[in-house]
């Protein structure tokens, strides 16, 4: 590898991490491949058309697809010798145990060993358990005795809605190898991330595993903790928003994660924390705090539903609930355990009829969701409904016109599952109003 030449980049898979990996790696002007051995999206992405939604995503990829830098083929065959750095960035979904799933992460590694040319960096991105690396090593050299390469643990800290600006500006870059040749390659690679500021921290491969797997653990933490705390808000008669920014200005807390609501989603929390129990377990460790951290989390969902079954007297049997966002955020059409599915589920088992909006995730969500009227807007889902239930806290649902609400609505009734309101804002309009931690 010439130190002259522009280091050559490929990324296995062109789902969430893979993509956001390749094309913001292409924006800072490096030569990236994506490969996905999905036939019908790799022809999506070269039309520009992205299968996921992440604002500012389809800009990227218009422009560095434009300037020869981003390309994504179905053939790792035809990019693999000529790649410096193998980016693997393939789902690792839940096991029936909680254990995370390798068969993507060791396809991929099979594949790509017997194309390897001259020394290359393989480098994984996928949230993967404890010796994961030990085991793609293992691998490697058992398929391609002969190839030369260093297996790194570089995990990803993205947050879905804000990807773009996490990867150009993160917080920290994570490196775990051992391997000199790979530090220099990976110290190259990130060189323009570390003239940004973020600190470039270099340990081993287990270590760096396992730092993403506390990460996530302890945001989904202070997510809990947070939540019970306004539970016990509501119980006392406290306000757990003053109490949550008083916390949040102790700077050894932070404000970040202490915003209370129905509980924690998507594609990493969920899935990280209880693969966390699983390495701990199968290690012989107890990890009660994060065992209760699920726990917790599991049971809120089904919790806020009896919040608007209290607020409708005890009984939606018959009643119209308008649910207003399904994604488990805002920013993103991903509904992975987003917790708006458990409470229309439950208030369906309680005899509600629902009707349904989101700006982004109504299409991921029809294949989940059955006998849900998906509406156009939030007016319209609200229209004729006897309560409404804000579930995300989508930018569209913060100055929503409650005099016009209550005009269309049967009943003057708001659960604000996100805290976006203030009860007075609400009740000045006549309107019944629930939130979280406020008693």
């Amino acid at each position: 590898m010439s130190a002259k030449r522009n280091l050559k980049i490929v990324t296995i898979g062109a789902g969430y991490v893979g993509l956001v990996t390749g094309v913001c790696f292409s924006d800072f002007g490096y030569n990236v491949t994506c490969v996905d051995k999905d036939a019908r999206k790799v022809e999506q992405l070269k039309r520009g058309e992205l299968p996921i939604f992440e604002e500012g995503l389809e800009t990227l990829v218009a422009r560095n697809t434009r300037a020869g830098r981003l390309s994504f083929t179905t053939d790792l065959a035809d990019v693999a010798a000529e790649a410096d750095v193998v980016f693997i960035g393939v789902g690792t979904p839940p096991a029936e145990d909680g254990s995370a799933d390798l068969r993507y992460v060791m396809a991929a590694v099979k594949e790509l060993a017997p194309l390897l040319k001259g020394f290359t960096v393989i480098a994984i991105k996928s949230t993967v358990p404890v010796g994961t690396g030990d085991q793609v090593e293992a691998l490697m050299r058992e398929t391609a005795p002969n190839a030369e390469f260093a297996v790194v643990s570089n995990p990803e800290f993205l947050r879905e809605g804000a990807a773009i600006a996490d990867f150009k500006n993160p917080d920290r870059v994570i490196i775990g190898t051992t391997d000199e040749r790979a530090k220099d390659v990976m110290a190259r690679l990130y060189r323009p991330f570390s003239a940004l500021g973020p600190p470039t921290v270099f340990t081993d491969r287990r270590t760096s595993e396992l730092l993403k797997y506390a990460a996530n653990a302890y945001l989904a933490t202070k997510i809990s903790f947070i939540n019970e705390i306004a539970d016990l808000c509501e119980a006392v008669g406290a306000n757990v928003t003053d109490v949550a920014f008083g916390m949040g200005l102790d700077q050894r807390i932070g404000a970040k994660y202490l915003a209370p609501g129905p509980g924690y989603g998507g594609s990493c929390f969920p899935k990280d924390t209880r693969a966390l129990l699983d390495i701990a377990k199968k290690a012989g460790v107890n990890s009660r705090i994060v065992e209760q951290v699920v726990n917790v989390n599991e049971a809120r969902k089904t919790a806020m539903a009896k919040k608007v079954i209290k607020l409708c007297g005890g009984s939606v049997e018959g009643l119209s609930v308008a649910v207003l966002g399904l994604a488990f955020k805002p920013d993103t059409d991903d509904v992975r355990d987003t917790p708006a599915f458990p409470i229309i589920e439950t208030l369906q088992k309680a005899g509600a009829i629902i009707s349904a909006y989101d700006p982004e995730a109504m299409e991921e969500s029809r294949a989940f969701l059955s006998d849900v009227t998906y509406c156009k807007d939030a007016y319209d889902c609200v229209r004729g409904a006897d309560v409404a239930v804000l579930a995300t806290e989508w930018k569209q649902f913060r100055d929503l016109d409650f005099n016009y609400m209550g005009d269309i609505m049967s009943a003057k009734r708001f659960v604000d599952l996100r805290n976006v309101y203030t009860p007075h804002a609400v009740r000045e309009h006549g309107f019944e109003y629930v939130s979280i931690g406020r008693g």
